[in-house]
């Protein structure tokens, strides 16, 4: 496997190790991740959250950050928050909405 897609792999496992504190699935899985993108060592995260008031907004864009800046080759973290397309449960992986039992 070449180095670019080692890295986004390692990226997208740490981003699948960042809770919301208030359930039980990760950022990825809930489907709050819209884009990730690596470019000359700095990570772009295009992000959402399941209601605009998230109390733990700050939280998991922290957690990100340091999660994410942990990678290997990863320089800085840029995350954006962004409201369109506003998010649903369809945006969810299989898991968590098994996890959740919206299945």
């Amino acid at each position: 496997m070449n180095e670019f897609l080692e890295q986004e792999e390692e990226v997208l496992r740490m981003l699948k190790t960042v809770f919301d504190p208030e359930i039980p699935v990760n950022v990825y899985d809930l489907g709050l991740i819209y884009r990730v993108d690596i470019q000359d060592g700095v990570c772009t995260i295009d992000m959402t959250l399941t209601a605009p008031s998230c109390p733990a907004a700050d939280f998991l864009v922290e957690d990100i950050r340091q999660k994410v800046s942990s990678v290997e080759g990863i320089n800085d973290v840029q995350i954006n928050l962004v409201f369109e397309p506003e998010w649903t449960k369809d945006m969810m992986s299989e898991e968590a909405k098994l996890e959740l039992g919206f299945m």
